[in-house]
């Protein structure tokens, strides 16, 4: 079966205590941030047809590490969203945004 994905890093493990073999190819930081932002569409869809919480976590898991590719640390990651926050809100009061008189 063919994937071409990008995959955690013990899917090769599980593969082979399963009874079967993997071709696996090791990237360079630059050839896998091209595929971890091809799986961030991935999962966030996985997400929206399951709403499976899991889901969520795979989400946030490749955030983290396309962050870290890119040298954004979780730290300062979050110092943007804080700072984000700041200055334009977060989204607790579910507000939907119809139309402005532009």
């Amino acid at each position: 079966m063919k994937y071409n994905k990008a995959i955690r890093d013990k899917i090769p493990e599980i593969i082979q205590q399963s009874g079967h073999t993997a071709e696996i190819k090791k990237m360079t930081n630059e050839e896998f941030l091209i595929e971890i932002e091809k799986k961030l569409i991935e999962e966030t869809e996985e997400y929206l047809k399951n709403k499976d919480p899991s889901e969520l976590v795979d989400v946030l898991e490749v955030v983290y590490r396309i962050a870290q590719l890119r040298g954004i640390s979780k730290q300062k990651l979050d110092e943007i969203r804080f700072k984000k926050i700041q200055e334009r809100g977060a989204f607790e009061d579910n507000l939907f945004l119809i139309n402005t008189n532009e």
